[in-house]
């Protein structure tokens, strides 16, 4: 073999060498053995709380649901963002268009790791880096009260994505950096029980940060500014700094638990935006949920805001 054929060969195996790492770095993970024993048999009076603290309805509802309707979920929304249009899907019972047909342990899957039944990575507009951090028998709940919603037909529309993010296996290269179940904030022993609570709901059902955090170029959560506000993810706007920090929530704890019950601020103005719907679903917490979340808001470290400074649009 000659200097070209040797060098033809070598580009080859290490091409193949490359690809295999790639394929073995970006398999899509399930749920330890450990974490699936733990799920449990689910309750579904449990799971409702955990139902409306997740925001489900939010994105899975069609658009400007109301009442029962809210409890449908066939998807069909559309997020418009820098990355292309992600539309939620079905999650009714239905079997066919929905997920009638999971097991607890591939909603588990879905939840805490973002990967399908069928073995794929789920794009993480579906908040999974938050879900990561809930309790397997929180999980196992939230399944049980899903099945008692009703079956709706219809299959929501694909995505439309371009080149590369099309390529969903590269998403296990983007979890490797994003996707983790630890806690974002680090509070030292003897941090008070309500503040805990608090972190528990707002970093994993509620996913607050998933909007509240500014991202970096990859889409990931920049967690060195949690919750310092960010650039509205679909148009022009901003997503508010809700930590305690310049430019950040002054509001009381009660204040911040008011607002997430009645949706009016101190100042008698009216929830907006996108926060509509989820208010509306803080509002069906139990009083103490939302009295963690206050407690949590005004406990974690202060930041100036996270987002550009921004003027609306010119009429």
């Amino acid at each position: 073999m000659g200097m070209i054929g040797k060098l033809s060969a070598a580009a080859l195996l290490a091409g193949a060498a490359a690809s295999a790492v790639f394929w073995v770095a970006t398999r899509p993970e399930r749920l330890p053995a450990a974490i699936v024993s733990e799920l449990g048999a689910g309750d579904a009076g449990r799971g409702e709380r955990i139902f409306w603290a997740g925001g489900c309805t939010s994105c899975h509802a069609a658009p400007k649901s109301e009442g029962e309707a809210r409890l449908q979920l066939p998807g069909g929304a559309e997020l418009n963002t820098p990355f292309g249009v992600f539309v939620p899907p079905n999650i009714s019972q239905d079997p066919v268009d929905g997920i009638g047909g999971w097991t607890v342990e591939d909603f588990a899957n879905a939840m805490m790791r973002g990967v399908s039944p069928e073995g794929e990575h789920y794009y993480p507009a579906f908040p999974y880096t938050s879900y990561a951090r809930m309790k397997p028998q929180d999980v196992a709940d939230l399944y049980a009260y899903m099945k008692t919603l009703p079956a709706t037909p219809g299959a929501a529309a694909d995505h439309r994505l371009g080149f590369p993010f099309t390529v969903r296996r590269g998403l296990g290269l983007w979890k490797l950096l994003y996707l983790s179940d630890e806690p974002v904030v680090d509070f030292p022993a003897g941090a008070p029980d309500l503040v805990l609570a608090g972190r528990y709901l707002a970093e994993g059902p509620g996913h607050c940060g998933e909007c509240h955090t500014p991202r970096d170029m990859l889409g990931g959560a920049e967690k060195a500014r949690w919750l310092s506000g960010a650039a509205a993810a679909e148009g022009e706007g901003i997503v508010p700094n809700i930590t305690p920090g310049e430019g950040g929530l002054k509001w009381s704890a009660s204040e911040i638990a008011d607002y997430l019950e009645t949706g009016f601020t101190p100042e008698f103005d009216s929830v907006g935006g996108a926060m509509v719907e989820v208010q509306k679903n803080m509002a069906k917490l139990p009083q103490e949920d939302r009295d963690a979340i206050a407690a949590y808001l005004k406990a974690i470290p202060p930041h100036p805001n996270g987002y550009p400074a921004w003027q609306p649009a010119a009429n």
